[in-house]
């Protein structure tokens, strides 16, 4: 079949953009038409990989990735009826993350571009995140610019103000520990199995949130930055107070349901000052693990509604990290006309999306 030229511009809805991400420890990537129609998505998470040592180990997530990448990109260009050749673009995660996993999902990338001679588009992951709301076809209002996003996972807790595509504004991040890093920090502390976060979730519903004084990282400080690593200190200490042996069923609900409150207090905090900073914005939208949790999205939502906004989130699968939000990206940025990046583009495993100029 002949090899349909790179399309310059917006891509119409003929042109297929593949998504790769490895930016972590899930290896994803997806075809994409130039209208945001999926037509191939594919996902293999490493849990059981890293469960044995209660978190991830980059060296065992990069070689998965190596592993399983070339065979999963070769099923989805066949589900979605396509051949390499005739790609319109390519988009991989290139930061943030872990860098040998970025290196992997990269640089394969590349090589197709370089064999294809399709556009190479290299991803920002936070600006994934911040765009995937706009994807068609979801059941949530698509948001208009500008819009403010909460994006809380196991690696990045931030409040963005996402003004346009290539336009955004940090109003807020964590001084220390992400917020699905403390979860999962804590539900060790917990004796629960990796990954912690919904477990920590489940252990909550059983417990007594107002059992146990825990502090409210940053709450009513000026600003929108957020700090979690005293919380799981304080639960910590809760915890080493213990008779030696396994906690109770009991007392470790009550400090699990505790540990939440605390957290969901301090983030409903967080995103009042940040909708203040921000009277414009048309809605609220959240993304990242730990937007799967119901009392913080509630909590969120009722922030949100108080303001007269809106709370946007899109499906879980495409909350946590995915290769669909990475090619969706790379045709906000065609839309928008921004260039493809050259092959020589780095992998940046800390890559942050400051204030635009």
């Amino acid at each position: 079949m002949e090899r349909k030229a790179a399309i310059p511009g917006a891509p119409g809805a003929a042109a297929l953009i593949l998504g790769i991400e490895t930016s972590c420890d899930e290896t994803a990537c997806a075809v994409l038409d130039g209208s945001g129609a999926i037509r191939a998505e594919k996902l293999a998470s490493q849990i059981a990989d890293h469960a044995p040592f209660g978190g991830v180990v980059p060296e065992i997530a990069a070689r998965a990735h190596l592993d399983i990448l070339p065979a999963m990109v070769g099923a989805a260009l066949r589900e979605a009826g396509v051949s390499a050749g005739n790609l319109a673009a390519i988009a991989a995660t290139a930061g943030p993350g872990l860098i040998g996993g970025l290196i992997v999902g990269a640089n394969f990338a590349k090589g197709m571009a370089i064999a294809t001679g399709a556009p190479f588009f290299a991803i920002n992951h936070l600006e994934a995140h911040a765009l995937t709301a706009r994807l068609p076809g979801l059941d949530v209002s698509v948001p208009e610019f500008p819009y403010l996003l909460l994006l809380v996972s196991g690696g990045h807790t931030a409040l963005i103000a996402v003004e346009g595509v290539g336009r955004y504004c940090r109003l807020g991040t964590t001084l220390d520990d992400a917020a699905g890093e403390a979860f999962d920090k804590v539900a060790k502390l917990l004796g629960l199995p990796y990954p912690g976060g919904p477990a920590l979730e489940r252990l909550a519903a059983e417990g007594d949130a107002a059992r146990f004084a825990l502090p409210r990282p940053m709450l009513g400080r000026p600003g929108c930055d957020f700090s979690f690593s005293g919380l799981k200190t304080a639960v910590a200490q809760r915890v080493a107070a213990t008779p030696p042996g396994a906690l109770s069923r009991s007392f470790a609900a009550d400090l699990a349901a505790s540990f939440q409150r605390a957290v969901v207090e301090a983030m409903a905090d967080r995103l009042g000052r940040a909708l203040a900073m921000m009277p414009g914005c048309t809605a609220v939208v959240v993304a990242g693990g730990v937007a799967a949790n119901g009392a913080i999205r509630s909590a969120l939502a009722n922030v949100a509604a108080r303001d007269g906004r809106s709370l946007i989130a899109p499906p879980l699968r495409l909350c946590t990290d995915n290769a669909v939000m990475v090619a969706w990206a790379a045709i906000e940025r065609m839309r928008a006309g921004s260039p493809s990046d050259p092959l020589a583009a780095p992998c940046r495993p800390r890559w942050m999306l400051n204030c635009a100029a």
